[in-house]
């Protein structure tokens, strides 16, 4: 590399310092705090009503299993589908890939 602005430790300071000058610039437009510094910018939002204190909280318990049946569904998908047809032991790789997968899941949904 011949010119010393495409360095990646270079590239990557000029660009956190041009985040930062944007961030500061535009922080002219945004609202201004009321009641001391910050004020309510840091409050949580209930559709307008005043918490005390936050009382939502979310649960993520059966969230986890839809994302990793999301996960393993399009990278199975990705992997059958990259497979080269005319390649027998790719193939049987990709087959016992689907088993494990199909496995995984349904050890995951059982209940």
């Amino acid at each position: 590399m011949n010119h010393w602005l495409l360095w990646p430790p270079i590239a990557f300071l000029l660009i956190l310092a041009g985040a930062l000058i944007l961030l500061r610039g535009l922080s002219v437009f945004s609202f201004p705090a009321k009641g001391g510094a910050m004020g309510g910018k840091r409050k949580a939002y209930a559709c307008g009503e005043d918490m005390q204190e936050n009382q939502g909280q979310p649960n993520y318990s059966q969230f986890f299993p839809f994302a990793f049946f999301f996960t393993i569904m399009h990278v199975l998908a990705l992997v059958v589908a990259t497979v080269p047809v005319h390649d027998w032991s790719a193939v049987q790789i990709a087959t016992g890939y689907l088993i494990c997968s199909l496995i995984g899941l349904f050890i995951l949904f059982r209940r």
